[in-house]
């Protein structure tokens, strides 16, 4: 197939200076911060509402962490077609707004005595199918607010955020539940989803309406976005390594805690930092990845970060309670930087080639396969854990992570420098 050229909203200030130097972006940037940083201080503040208000039981508590991201796999697809056909900015304006509405009405409902589990999971389901439109959105207007020389430099600056609000989310989510309590803590969030609207309502760049002849009929968008996805070879071989490799983590996660606790025999603090390790990884790659692309060319970049954190992958299960404990973190850091530059290679390769009018369903069908590997890899983990042992079950999936790059052998990328030389073949 050949891959379509796509005509690009030029800010000639931006063409000049530094990503960091635009305005719009800088704003852009800081509503990501404020949704990042909300998002994951309400991982821990949701929960603990279920458990220190309603008692709620493990299984509550579980389900509730499913429903937060339930919605990618059963509304992905067509929330990639309903943000192609509106305004991609009111798309985000009207999500963070649904979900300073929800977040905010679980403490009043508090306050009030008619809080209860069902009223959480109704929230966390609806909270979910709204970030959903946020991330689509969001990632398909990008590309009118830079140009397509930055894309590589702001998706980079975009994994600093995501990184660095991993990191310190928990944290302070756990003091600002100490401090306000948890319900009070999750009106904090909310109002981090209000601040997020106004930073993308200040934001200057126009955003034009798309064309009545770029709004397909439901089934007909999510088909295309699919077969987009599978005609360009590039970005099949993107979504078969990041679907493998998601398997395979998703699989590791959910055994770590069990892994550290029950056979290497650490502390709960001790555990807690390791489990923190990759987050560094993930904000070393955010920090470097503009540098390294300008420097060696994004999609050599790329591949050079698939392929450089495989072998990493084996020493996690080398892991013991003694100096090998490094063993879990270098695994960790790695992974986590490399995946940090795969997501900046791959989303900048989606917004550089990808026709405007049909980027938010490519993001939303790359989202929708690779995640769907997510809860399969955790049954599955759970799974083989019970036949052969937790250590030699993450044997199994790691060396599974560290072959995950072996797709895109059969890409294009091993032979490219730039992702630009994908444009200039159509």
């Amino acid at each position: 197939m050949l891959l379509t050229k796509c005509v690009r909203h030029m800010d000639p200030y931006a063409m000049t200076t530094g990503v960091l130097r635009n305005p719009d972006f800088l704003r852009f940037l800081s509503s990501h911060l404020a949704n990042e940083l909300g998002a994951n201080i309400s991982r821990v503040a949701l929960p603990l509402v279920a458990v220190m208000v309603l008692n709620a039981s493990p299984a509550e508590v579980g389900l509730l962490a499913a429903l937060q991201t339930a919605a990618y796999l059963v509304i992905g697809l067509p929330a990639g077609v309903w943000v192609d056909r509106l305004r991609r900015r009111h798309v985000m304006m009207a999500s963070d707004l649904v979900r300073f509405v929800l977040l905010g009405s679980i403490p009043v409902a508090a306050e009030l005595g008619v809080l209860s589990i069902e009223m959480m999971f109704a929230v966390a389901l609806l909270a979910g199918t709204a970030q959903v439109f946020n991330d689509v959105a969001d990632q398909t207007y990008l590309p009118r607010l830079v140009s397509s020389r930055q894309l590589s430099d702001g998706n980079a600056k975009i994994e600093v955020v995501r990184s660095g609000s991993f990191l310190a989310g928990p944290g302070l989510g756990g003091v600002l539940v100490q401090l306000l309590g948890a319900s009070r803590t999750l009106f904090a969030t909310s109002l981090s989803a209000l601040a997020s609207v106004l930073f993308v309502k200040s934001i200057k760049t126009p955003d034009k309406p798309p064309k009545d002849a770029d709004r397909p009929p439901l089934v007909r968008g999510m088909t295309e976005g699919l077969a987009y996805l599978w005609h360009d070879r590039l970005l099949r071989m993107f979504v078969t390594s990041s679907a493998i490799g998601n398997l395979c983590v998703s699989a590791v996660v959910g055994l770590s805690v069990l892994f550290l606790a029950e056979e290497v025999k650490l502390e709960p603090g001790l555990i807690g930092l390791l489990l923190m390790s990759g987050g560094i990884g993930g904000l070393i790659g955010g920090l470097t990845g503009g540098w390294l692309s300008r420097r060696y060319g994004m999609a050599r970049m790329t591949w050079i970060a698939v392929t450089a954190g495989a072998p990493f992958c084996l020493l996690l299960p080398m892991t013991q309670a003694d100096w090998r404990i490094a063993c879990f973190a270098i695994t960790s850091i790695m992974i986590s930087w490399s995946a940090s530059m795969s997501n900046v290679g791959q989303s900048t390769y989606r917004q550089t080639v990808t026709p405007d009018h049909m980027l938010g369903r490519i993001n939303a069908s790359v989202r929708f396969v690779t995640w769907a590997t997510l809860p399969l890899g955790g049954l599955l983990g759970g799974i083989v854990a019970q036949q052969i042992g937790v250590r030699q079950t993450l044997w199994v999936f790691l060396a599974g992570r560290a072959l995950a790059f072996v797709p895109l052998l059969f890409s294009p990328l091993p032979r490219m420098r730039d992702f630009t030389e994908a444009q200039a073949r159509s």
